[in-house]
């Protein structure tokens, strides 16, 4: 039986500079701000669940889940957020989901999962027909000190750090859709439409 624990990740921690400099995660889309979307998506498919953001703490912190901020400074980018998760996660296995994708697929963690079993893999990352998806991914917890060292030596492109890893990718071609994120706020508005109104 599968008994392998996993921490959800909420990588909130850009500058959201493609948006005017605004916290996207915090941006309302459909009554509700992009992040409750992808916490309520994430969170039945984890068995805990943990916030990265680098400004607006205490707005992030009313979701009640942990927040923390990147331990690597200068908006590092993504796998900044993912090494301070890595490192304050309480399970083994580690998902992450941006905060500017509310429609990630509800069985995204399960099928990272299998995939990440089946290779025996050090980490598994989502992708759709010949895109990758490198912030879905499913990893190990015990990366942190990889990922740290790696970080430190001024490594900041995934692919690269991918390249020293044992990793799978998993096909989500059936739900290409379920993978948008949202950059600009004629992407929030087009959007919108696919959301319904006051959910909370």
């Amino acid at each position: 039986m599968n008994t392998d624990k996993i921490t959800g990740v909420l990588l909130a921690g850009g500058q959201g500079s493609r948006m005017g400099g605004v916290d996207k995660g915090l941006v309302e889309l459909a009554g509700q701000p992009m992040a409750a979307h992808v916490l309520e998506r994430l969170g039945p498919q984890v068995d805990e669940l943990i916030i990265n953001a680098n400004q607006n703490a205490e707005a992030y912190a009313a979701f009640g889940h942990p927040v923390f901020g990147d331990d690597i400074p200068g908006y590092a980018g993504p796998l900044a957020g993912l090494h301070a998760a890595l490192v304050r996660a309480s399970h083994p296995l580690v998902v992450t989901a941006p905060c500017d994708s509310p429609f990630l697929p509800s069985d995204l963690v399960e099928r990272l999962h299998q995939a990440l079993r089946a290779q025996n893999a050090d980490l598994a990352v989502a992708k759709t027909f010949d895109q990758a998806h490198p912030v879905f991914c499913l990893c190990r917890s015990q990366l942190a000190s990889h990922l740290h060292d790696f970080l430190s030596s001024g490594g900041r492109r995934i692919d690269r750090w991918y390249g020293s890893l044992n990793v799978v990718e998993v096909a989500f071609d059936d739900e290409e859709a379920a993978f948008r994120n949202i950059n600009t706020r004629e992407e929030l508005v087009a959007a919108a439409d696919g959301l319904p109104a006051d959910r909370g």
